[in-house]
């Protein structure tokens, strides 16, 4: 049986990290790259980077619901915040 210490977790940059987070919980990529002032095509950047990365450890995550599961397995946000 497969652990939490079993799981190989990506190398999320502080941005990555922040710009998933944003995303999960806002409506658009519009809304992120306001807040965080960015352009939609750096977001879009960030995201297909952090699929990347998760594809590169075998752990896949072509949709949103993908990475939002990716993103509560891994801690970056809680049930708390969606």
């Amino acid at each position: 049986m497969m652990t939490d210490d079993d799981i190989v977790r990506p190398a999320l940059s502080v941005r990555e990290v922040e710009v998933l987070r944003a995303w999960i919980i806002s409506d658009s990529k519009g809304t992120v790259a306001r807040s965080l002032f960015i352009s939609p095509a750096t977001v879009n950047t960030h995201i297909a980077r952090i699929r990347e990365k998760y594809e590169a450890v075998g752990r896949s995550a072509g949709s949103k619901a993908a990475l939002v599961a990716r993103a509560l397995q891994d801690g970056h946000v809680g049930l708390d915040e969606l």
